[in-house]
């Protein structure tokens, strides 16, 4: 049986996908117009769409049906 490796993430996937999106977004300012530069801006902006997902489900907002 294999042992599976696993850790506690230390920042909030909210956080972690806004900071991909940013490193993205600044790796396409010095990428040629391009195939290329288009597919690392539509990376950033899903991972931007996937934060605001990430909000939206977490809500404390959000209650469960009484």
């Amino acid at each position: 049986m294999f042992n599976r490796w696993r850790f506690k993430q230390t920042e909030s996937l909210k956080n972690r996908l806004r900071t991909f999106a940013r490193l993205m977004r600044e790796r396409a300012e010095f990428m040629p117009a391009g195939p290329e530069k288009a597919a690392t801006l539509a990376k950033a902006d899903k991972a931007d769409a996937a934060a605001t997902l990430d909000g939206w489900v977490n809500s404390p907002e959000l209650k469960p049906p009484k």
